[in-house]
């Protein structure tokens, strides 16, 4: 595990060969982008700066070949949900993969560190937070799940996204007695619903109840129909 770099030093580190202080001044006529402090220049555009991490962050481990998929807020971003982007950017790795993943990043200058959740990594990208996923819902990130993933642009960069059946699925097997948004899931599900295997969703998810309410209410809204023999 790299050490983790300073955080002045991470925004001025090297991206594909150029600095990435060179990119933060190209950017500066769009200072929304960069999430520009209060008082200083137009209001910040969270939505925008963590597309424009993620792509930085995607555009440097394709260049790298490493094996990985978007995940999130972001992932369903690129699948056609509307939500705005308010928190950060996730990418699932396998965990075998975490080192090289992170000696990436830090060799482009962006600060990596281990915190005390073992399931994943946390990179600063353009200020923006950059989670580096092992785990989604108890589960590890696996080849099969990657290599299901789909090519798609995020904003103006190609790169590889989660299937939308594993996102989904991700989303209520994440669902427990102490954390159960249906609120926050409903859109998604509703956005995504023709491109997701709904009978894999039920049986990855058989036997869960907060999942299993989820897609009964999803049946009764009408979002997806009832289970095969129902």
């Amino acid at each position: 595990m790299p050490e983790a770099k300073d955080t002045a030093e991470s925004e001025h580190g090297t991206l594909s060969g150029a600095p990435l202080a060179e990119y933060s001044a190209e950017m500066a006529l769009h200072p929304a982008a960069l999430g520009a402090p209060e008082g200083q220049g137009p209001a910040p555009d969270r939505h925008q700066a963590i597309l424009e991490a993620a792509k930085q962050v995607g555009s440097l481990l394709k260049r790298q070949g490493h094996c990985f998929a978007v995940a999130g807020s972001v992932a369903v971003h690129a699948h056609g949900g509307s939500g705005r982007l308010q928190n950060d950017a996730d990418f699932c790795v396998r965990r075998e993969d975490a080192d090289g993943v992170a000696a990436t990043l830090t060799e482009a200058g962006l600060s990596v560190v281990e915190p005390p959740e073992d399931w994943l990594w946390k990179a600063k990208c353009l200020g923006q937070d950059i989670d580096l996923l092992f785990e989604l819902a108890h589960e590890p990130v696996t080849s099969e799940m990657l290599g299901r993933a789909v090519e798609l642009p995020v904003d103006s960069v190609h790169m590889p996204v989660l299937a939308a059946t594993d996102l989904v699925w991700s989303l209520l097997a994440s669902f427990s007695e102490h954390h159960c948004d249906f609120g926050a899931v409903l859109p998604i599900a509703r956005a995504l619903r023709e491109k997701v295997d709904w009978e894999r969703v039920r049986e990855d998810c058989a036997g869960a109840p907060m999942p299993e309410a989820f897609l009964y209410l999803l049946e009764r809204l009408q979002v997806i129909a009832p289970a095969s023999g129902t």
